[in-house]
């Protein structure tokens, strides 16, 4: 708009209001400041305006606070449990390994338990020389009656060593693998009973004293699989099984050859996709050992 004044015509000055419309801000109110969000503006906004300023977003306003994370609770708990276990296993171990006895191999398993074995027969043998001697000290009557009967049954119990001509059976596993034949695995190994079969067909062949591995058998041996090895009075041994008998060779023979089981067992041995391991010879001379393992019984008593 133009007026006129004393020098002419000039332009007047423009005045610009400020709309009080919906667009416009509000003037602030008591204890607010310019940059201070106001009520009424929408929830996107309020938002948008406490993160650039930093603030988090009031619960019940478009979200909440953020949840707490589970890690952060979980996290300690496991470590502290990890700390405890590691604690119980220090005081139990004792300063040994917990896992004792792992060995990368068989024969590593079989010859730590044999030698385990022959520490604990030393012991026993010394602590029953020690009762002989004093049993013998005694000069009771009925004690050296009592005596004189062990010694009688020494020898048939097999406390006494015996040696003579005999017969010599190995027994060992085929050298077939699973994948050479079509067989059943159990034929390719030698088993317990394979064992007991010989050795049950030289006492009936009359034998006198009979060893598998050079361990003397007596009526209370136990012959046991245990994996690929066969535990004879505790202890483990690796194929082949050696079982040798004292006593007259034809006989034995005989008595080996006419056994059923030992038959078919022979049988497989011949058998191409099987080949059991299987050889029986004559010797002239066999040792048998006295026994040496334990002779207490353990057995059950009926409740009164």
């Amino acid at each position: 708009m133009h007026v006129r004044g004393p020098g002419g015509l000039a332009q007047a000055p423009t005045l610009v209001g400020v709309s009080t419309g919906s667009h416009a801000r509000p003037p602030a109110g008591p204890g607010e400041t310019p940059d201070t969000p106001r009520a009424g503006l929408p929830a996107r906004v309020l938002q948008a305006l406490r993160r650039d300023r930093g603030g988090d977003t009031p619960e019940g306003e478009g979200g909440g606070r953020r949840p707490r994370s589970p890690w952060r609770v979980g996290t300690p708990l496991m470590v502290l449990l990890s700390g405890s276990l590691f604690a119980v296993s220090a005081v139990n171990s004792e300063g040994t390994d917990l896992r004792a006895g792992r060995y990368t191999d068989l024969a590593s398993l079989v010859q730590a338990e044999a030698e385990a074995y022959e520490e604990l027969r030393a012991r026993v043998e010394d602590l029953t020389g020690q009762v002989n001697d004093l049993s013998a000290q005694v000069g009771s009557r009925d004690v050296q009656r009592v005596q004189a009967r062990v010694e009688e049954l020494r020898d048939p119990s097999g406390l006494t060593p015996r040696e003579g001509e005999g017969v010599r059976i190995v027994l060992s596993d085929s050298p077939l693998q699973a994948e050479d034949t079509t067989q059943p695995l159990k034929f390719l190994i030698v088993h317990q009973q394979d064992i007991q079969a010989v050795v049950n067909a030289m006492w009936r062949g009359g034998a006198s004293a009979v060893t598998v591995q050079g361990q003397r058998i007596v009526s209370t041996t136990g012959i046991k699989c245990e994996a690929n090895s066969v535990t004879l009075q505790g202890v483990p041994y690796p194929q082949p099984y050696v079982i040798e008998a004292v006593g007259d060779p034809e006989v034995l023979a005989a008595s080996v050859d006419g056994d059923p089981y030992l038959s078919f067992y022979r049988q497989q041995s011949l058998t191409e996709d099987i080949q059991i391991g299987w050889e029986m010879s004559v010797e002239e001379e066999v040792e048998a050992p006295a026994y040496d393992g334990l002779l207490d019984l353990s057995y059950a008593e009926p409740l009164a």
